[in-house]
């Protein structure tokens, strides 16, 4: 099975290795490193509630997984609000967050700092067949193949294996006391909203075979700018078996420039569009970056940044409380408050 087929594979192959070239004779090489390293200092340092109860309102836990049965590390990160033993008879709700391709989880945290700090768990599996590690784990000559593998079938599929095991790993564990598992969500940025697509009931035929990874736990799907289902003619046939809720979030200036991996914001409309699942919403904001939804603070620029960053957090958190409350006045105070920052905006 090939999540990207095999035509569209040995094109994309013959356009990573060219760049990987590109990248060392133009010096764009140690840019990229430095950008890389730039966004894992910003999620250290930044994004901290400034209000000293916010910050006191719940805990990080890093948990080192093993995935036995794989053979598989999946290191994990979660928010836990601190009150969730005496939280109310509901218990405190989930979010399952799934990380871009280079990233980690230490990532998102504006994104999980606001919503723990709101009574909501966040648990920020880390993938490490696609995490930071393929920028700096060898020869930057050999980018293209760990490009290529991080965006391949096996690995694709290993990171809703990495969601599913740890999700089990959370119910299993102390700190998940006051949970309340009935009321959980997966989301994910970039290639980390494909993999909550897929475990929301996205299916893929590849060699006469429907991959499917669904799981039937999360109640809903939130998609930070999916990209395209690569070398894929038809969409609704992906994704009429994702008939959950699910909240789709990109801007106007949301392209992935990966050579022969391209997409751009036409892509997250025709992914929300083919999600039968309802009700469901989409958000575009004017501007902005494939990045802006990542920790990195100056990509798309800074107050642009900031401003979608902060509307896009308390967007997650309204989808919330339509998918757990029915409140659906929710979404529509939230439009209202933000439509001089929309471009597009739908929904059913």
């Amino acid at each position: 099975m090939n999540l990207i087929n095999t035509s569209r594979r040995k094109s994309i192959q013959h356009m990573m290795r060219y760049s990987s070239a590109w990248l060392l004779a133009t010096g764009s090489w140690g840019s990229a490193q430095a950008a890389q390293d730039g966004a894992s200092r910003s999620a250290q340092d930044g994004f901290r509630p400034s209000n000293q109860d916010e910050a006191r309102a719940y805990d990080v836990h890093d948990l080192e997984c093993i995935d036995e049965r794989r053979g598989r590390a999946v290191p994990a990160r979660l928010y836990r609000p601190t009150d969730a033993k005496e939280s109310s008879v509901k218990g405190v709700p989930i979010v399952l967050f799934s990380h871009g391709l280079g990233g980690s989880r230490t990532g998102y945290q504006y994104l999980a700092r606001f919503l723990a700090s709101k009574g909501v768990a966040c648990f920020h599996p880390q993938h490490v067949g696609s995490d930071r590690s393929i920028w700096s784990a060898g020869s930057p000559f050999l980018l293209a193949d760990r490009l290529l593998a991080a965006s391949g079938d096996n690995e694709a599929i290993a990171r809703v294996l990495d969601l599913r095991f740890c999700l089990d790993r959370l119910q299993a564990d102390r700190l998940s006391e006051g949970f309340d598992f009935s009321r959980l969500v997966v989301a994910g940025h970039s290639y980390g909203a494909n993999s909550a697509l897929l475990m929301g009931g996205a299916r893929v035929l590849r060699e006469g075979h429907l991959v499917d990874l669904q799981d039937a736990r999360p109640r809903a799907v939130i998609a930070m700018s999916a990209p395209a289902f690569y070398g894929e003619s038809s969409w609704t046939s992906i994704l009429a078996s994702m008939n959950r809720p699910s909240l789709h979030i990109t801007c106007s200036e949301d392209l992935i420039r990966i050579p022969g991996l391209y997409s751009g914001p036409e892509d997250r409309v025709a992914i929300f569009k083919a999600s039968a699942g309802l009700p469901k919403c989409f958000a575009m904001f004017e501007g902005g970056s494939h990045s802006v939804f990542t920790d990195r603070e100056a990509t798309g620029g800074f107050e642009t940044n900031r401003r979608i960053k902060g509307a896009s957090c308390e967007l997650v958190f309204e989808f919330l409380k339509l998918i757990f409350e029915g409140d659906q006045n929710a979404i529509k105070g939230w439009q209202k408050r933000h439509e001089s920052m929309l471009s597009q905006f739908s929904f059913v």
